[in-house]
């Protein structure tokens, strides 16, 4: 088996896992997700318009102490670029039906809520498949520090993510049950 055929065997996995987690509801999971993003009051935050079953982290994202972006798909093969928004502002449909601001400026963020499939306690994660996060962190990351936090259930983590040279792993994971502790060598 190859690894592309390994990586969609393991999202399609992950998508029911995170479809019956979504079921049982999200607990403290966005309260847990603002107290670690307190620490990074100031600092430009990234985080995402929820889909489908993704955890949700709005109430995150609106109790942060500073700009807010949610990531923008300009072209296919490229990072990612990020709009400011607020609650309540104009949104409109972008690439894969995800909803992004219709207007504000350009941020570049510190700080990234990252959405993700399944992960693993080594902090590596699983995508929906377009590189769009890996590129986008590794473009940040050599510029600027850059903290890179998944947001998922509980139900998400699987023992090992397959994973290639081009992933890039995170920093924190959060989950409805708290921070993951993860495992670094």
């Amino acid at each position: 088996m190859t690894l592309t055929e390994i990586k969609a065997e393991a999202r399609r996995a992950a998508f029911a896992r995170r479809k019956a987690a979504f079921a049982a509801g999200q607990g403290q999971a966005a309260e847990i997700l603002a107290d670690l993003l307190a620490a990074h009051a100031g600092k430009v935050l990234s985080g995402y318009m929820p889909m489908r079953t993704e955890i949700d982290p709005l109430p995150a994202m609106a109790a942060h102490q500073g700009p807010v972006g949610v990531p923008v798909i300009p072209g296919k093969g490229v990072p990612l670029r990020f709009r400011e928004w607020s609650p309540g502002c104009a949104l409109e449909e972008g690439e894969f039906g995800a909803l992004i601001p219709a207007e504000g400026a350009w941020l570049e963020p510190q700080v990234l809520i990252v959405p993700l499939l399944a992960f693993d306690r080594r902090g590596y994660r699983l995508g929906y498949g377009g590189g769009f996060y890996d590129r986008t962190l590794e473009r940040l990351r050599s510029m600027h520090p850059v903290t890179a936090i998944g947001f998922a259930f509980a139900a998400q983590e699987v023992d090992e993510v397959p994973i290639e040279p081009t992933d890039q792993p995170l920093d924190a994971i959060v989950t409805e049950q708290g921070m993951v502790d993860l495992l670094r060598s």
